[in-house]
């Protein structure tokens, strides 16, 4: 389903947002976080993918947000349609881990109900 310009994918246990679709993840890192609501935590991290991003040609962010038993796993990362620094992988799961930006995430999306 498309809405103001993204894709997104909502199925039981996975949520995907994503600029174009198919979504395909040239680069990509992994993070684990608590019980959320999967829909605000991939908004929010595609805000500041996007924000941490933008100057990269050619990139589209994508973001998916996947339930396990214990909370649910984020990769983000997205489609590049030119060459990828070698430290774009570090610096997505840098901002992946980084506590000051998990915090305001977590306040966002709050706890799975």
């Amino acid at each position: 389903m498309r809405r103001n310009g993204w894709h997104i994918l909502e199925e039981e246990g996975r949520y995907v947002l994503a600029r174009q679709w198919p979504p395909r993840f040239d680069v990509a890192a992994a993070s684990g976080f608590p019980p959320v609501r999967p829909a605000r935590l991939a908004r929010q991290i595609r805000q500041d993918l996007w924000r941490k991003f933008q100057h990269l040609r050619g990139f589209s962010p994508v973001v998916e947000v996947a339930a396990t038993e214990d909370g649910v796993i984020v990769r983000a990362g997205g489609r590049l349609s030119g060459r990828t620094p070698a430290d774009t992988e570090t610096r997505i799961r840098d901002l992946l881990d980084d506590p000051a930006h998990r915090a305001r995430w977590m306040i966002c999306a709050g706890e799975d109900a």
